[in-house]
């Protein structure tokens, strides 16, 4: 097995398709289904199963694409890890970010790092939860931050920063009549809400708040990010339910944050990162992580007014 036959299977695997995939890897289609079939004999199973029309991943061909993709994100990390040393840094930091984190935070944290510890380069990876914890797992990262603590075994979560989870809601809306919003009354309009296969965490939090009524919401979009929502809310095409710094620090014109009226546990986002000692890098960053949120930061969400202005934030 070598790894032109591993690229070969991750571009058919990924396109579902030998013309596709050929294309993609600029070869022929008979050198590449060539190199599947010596794969799958070395491997002793068929990895995909073909008709004329369709070609889909055999069962076994699901779990081998999990751990090719592992392979070669750990290829890339060593690529990384040359290149790291080779332009002065010392070590390395692999930060895996799931659920979208507080905006007004990460820059804070970065200047923070930059300032005390240069010599560290650090890392991101945008990634679904489930792929986060197994990047854990597999030390493809070394920490991450995520909107939820139902991580699983092996896996610490600290409680990193906390925010209020708030009512997006379009200038003029007639919601605006109420300082804090009935939950029923927010049933009664559609939703924009983040998906839950792409923001696991916040998706949780906000369909345990949401199944408190009685009432089924009026789901009119599912979103990969709070930016795209606060857009979709900002245009009056929806009601969206994010943390109180997300709204604010939302560019789009014409979005009014406002509370509920019942009390809800705020969104917290954790700090995920392997059991066991951390190394002394990870330890400092740790420790600044908690610094953004100290008597001595600055707070990013002080600001807000628990019954802010009709104006829209900004």
């Amino acid at each position: 097995m070598e790894l032109r036959h591993l690229r070969c299977f991750l571009a058919v695997a990924e396109e579902l398709h030998f013309a596709r995939a050929a294309e993609r890897l600029h070869i022929e289609q008979s050198p590449l289904s060539r190199a599947i079939k010596e794969l799958e004999d070395d491997l002793g199973v068929m990895l995909f199963a073909r008709t004329t029309r369709s070609t889909r991943l055999t069962r076994a061909g699901q779990l081998f694409l999990e751990h090719v993709r592992r392979v070669f994100a750990a290829l890339q990390q060593a690529r990384d890890s040359v290149t790291t040393a080779a332009n002065g840094f010392h070590s390395q930091l692999r930060v895996a970010l799931s659920d979208g984190i507080t905006p007004s935070r990460l820059p804070a944290l970065l200047a923070l790092c930059r300032q005390e510890e240069p010599e560290v380069e650090i890392r991101f990876f945008e990634v679904p939860l489930s792929q986060q914890i197994k990047g854990l797992h597999d030390d493809l990262y070394d920490v991450g931050f995520a909107q939820s603590e139902e991580v699983g075994d092996s896996i610490i979560a600290l409680p990193a920063w906390s925010d209020p989870l708030m009512v997006a809601v379009p200038a003029r809306h007639p919601l605006l009549a109420h300082k804090r919003i009935p939950l029923d009354e927010l049933l009664r309009y559609p939703l924009v809400l983040c998906d839950p296969q792409v923001c696991e965490g916040h998706a949780k939090h906000v369909d345990r708040v949401l199944r408190r009524a009685d009432m089924e919401p009026l789901i009119a979009e599912r979103v990969a990010s709070c930016d795209l929502m606060m857009v979709l809310v900002s245009a009056g095409f929806a009601l969206g339910l994010a943390g109180a710094a997300h709204i604010v620090a939302s560019r789009e014109p014409g979005v009014v944050a406002r509370p509920l009226a019942s009390r809800v546990p705020p969104l917290t986002t954790y700090l995920l990162r392997p059991d066991g000692p951390p190394s002394d890098v990870l330890a400092r960053f740790i420790e600044r992580v908690q610094a953004i949120e100290s008597p001595e930061s600055p707070k990013p969400i002080a600001c807000l007014n628990p019954d802010p202005a009709e104006e829209p934030a900004s």
